[in-house]
């Protein structure tokens, strides 16, 4: 089946946020740790109107998210998450080039990744190099920063 990548729609937010806490999941989070994330990995429909969402759809299906965020030369990749069933078949790499797509139109130089220790692999796959690390907002934790040269 055909993947679709296309904005997001206000309507969608909330199975969007379910489809990120599926995502973040699949690393082995028990639910606690998963309700400290919830606030951070929450999108409203004012979210999906102001900020910069694209979804993934296949046969009408929510199987992937990202957001970027702020303004060139550099931008961040704030999320990108695809759902548990569909990881390993190229959602996510879909995305993160369409966001790369996407920064680059806009004129940014630099994305920023904060990302998921278990996510890391991924991202260096794509192209990202370590760069630092930072602090989750929600749990505290250190996570990988990675920087992807556009």
């Amino acid at each position: 089946m055909a993947l679709l990548i296309r904005p997001a729609r206000p309507a969608e937010a909330a199975d969007l946020t379910e489809l990120a806490l599926r995502s973040k999941g699949h690393w082995g989070y028990d639910n606690e740790f998963l309700a400290r994330c919830r606030t951070e990995l929450t999108l409203t429909p004012a979210d999906v109107t102001v900020r910069q969402v694209t979804v993934a759809e296949r046969a009408g299906r929510l199987v992937g998210l990202l957001v970027l965020a702020g303004a060139p030369p550099e931008m961040e990749l704030d999320m990108l998450f695809v759902d548990p069933p569909a990881i390993g078949t190229g959602v996510g790499r879909v995305l993160f080039d369409h966001a790369v797509a996407a920064a680059r139109a806009a004129g940014a130089r630099t994305l920023w990744i904060d990302a998921d220790p278990g996510a890391e692999p991924f991202y260096r796959h794509v192209g990202a190099v370590p760069a630092g690390t930072s602090v989750s907002p929600s749990t505290g934790r250190t996570l990988p920063r990675l920087r992807h040269d556009l």
